[in-house]
């Protein structure tokens, strides 16, 4: 599957709501799991982000489309990119003329 990397930045409400983040956070890998997808790790982080997230979807639609669902509550923006592992990135750069 291929893997996503979220970075999530807290919005007003999110912040002003902290101690429920923990709890939003496991929804948010439960729908992952429900919509098809696999969590492979989620920080809390310091500098320009709040979060960051690694995970598989099956697809792009698949992982834009949990992305919007979580962003529409409200609590975080995310910024979603698609990740490519060294093996991919090696088969991309062999097809280069």
């Amino acid at each position: 599957m291929p893997t996503y990397i979220g970075l999530y930045k807290l919005t007003d409400q999110g912040a002003k709501t902290i101690k429920e983040a923990p709890g939003r956070i496991e929804a948010g890998i439960k729908l992952a799991e429900k919509m098809g997808g696999k969590v492979i790790g989620f920080y809390a982080v310091a500098g320009e982000y709040d979060y960051v997230g690694i995970g598989e979807f099956p697809s792009d639609e698949v992982a834009t489309t949990a992305s919007m669902m979580i962003s529409s509550l409200g609590n975080v923006r995310i910024m979603t990119l698609r990740a490519f592992t060294k093996q991919e990135f090696a088969a991309m750069v062999k097809k280069l003329p």
